[in-house]
């Protein structure tokens, strides 16, 4: 993917943690994801990578450590934040006994846009995800990526510079998910910012940086193309990678 965003971070995240209990979600987590990039987050299955998510969009207060959107603190500036993001966690609330358009309609209200710029947004977003011919069907009747889709349009609904997305394409057909992340490079080259978690490599590829969380921390933030270095593929230098986490993990244990 082009690499053509602004080196001025957009996020930063600092020194981050979160636990649940004696259970640590995030541990002492930092990066920061430059304006106009698209910026992945990959890692194994409860590594911590929705809570922080969740802690960027809003949803939950960082325990310790700050989180910035273009300047303005989570916790103080969150007014300035909400107003700048957009947020898609894994399990959209779409109405499913209102149609695509009545979603539509829902999210519109909800951010009070009204008159003319109301009728110019929800036909631009229904053209931009292709919905348009199905805007009268029950969003329960959809399949999975026309689901998705509709999600993404409630979600631009109020033009966020930041879209904020927890793994948008888990369990959707091939198809969908490559469709799906060209709408997501036509957001980028419109100057959106995107930080995304995915579980699948090849979407992995298309971020123009990467981080790997495994066991509540960040293993690495680089390039995809880094990332792999001389591996066969990205899937398994992540696989290499974690296997020598858990390996120093173990080492560490027997050496106390």
């Amino acid at each position: 993917m082009k690499n053509s965003f602004s080196v001025k971070p957009f996020v930063v995240v600092e020194h981050v943690s979160m636990s649940f209990g004696d259970v640590a979600a995030v541990s002492d987590v930092s990066f920061d994801v430059p304006a106009g990039a698209i910026w992945g987050l990959v890692g194994s299955d409860g590594a911590g990578k929705s809570t922080l998510m969740r802690m960027i969009a809003l949803m939950v207060k960082p325990q310790k450590g700050s989180i910035t959107v273009e300047g303005f603190d989570v916790i103080s500036g969150r007014g300035q934040v909400k107003e700048r993001m957009g947020y898609m966690p894994q399990r959209f609330a779409l109405y499913q006994d209102l149609t695509v358009e009545e979603n539509m309609d829902f999210f519109l209200d909800i951010y009070g846009i009204t008159g003319k710029d109301r009728a110019e947004r929800k036909e631009r977003y229904l053209d931009f995800t292709r919905l348009h011919p199905f805007k009268d069907r029950y969003a329960g009747n959809l399949s999975g990526g026309m689901k998705q889709k509709l999600g993404l349009a409630c979600v631009l609904i109020h033009e966020p510079r930041l879209l904020v997305l927890d793994e948008p394409t888990n369990g959707v057909d091939p198809v969908s998910r490559r469709e799906f992340w060209e709408m997501l490079g036509e957001m980028r080259d419109g100057g959106m910012t995107i930080l995304v978690s995915t579980a699948y490599m090849d979407e992995g590829e298309r971020c123009h940086h990467l981080g790997l969380m495994h066991r509540s921390r960040m293993l690495a933030v680089t390039t995809p193309e880094t990332l792999r270095k001389d591996a066969p593929s990205l899937e398994d230098a992540i696989k290499k990678m974690i296997r020598e986490a858990d390996e120093d993990l173990v080492h560490g244990a027997f050496n106390l």
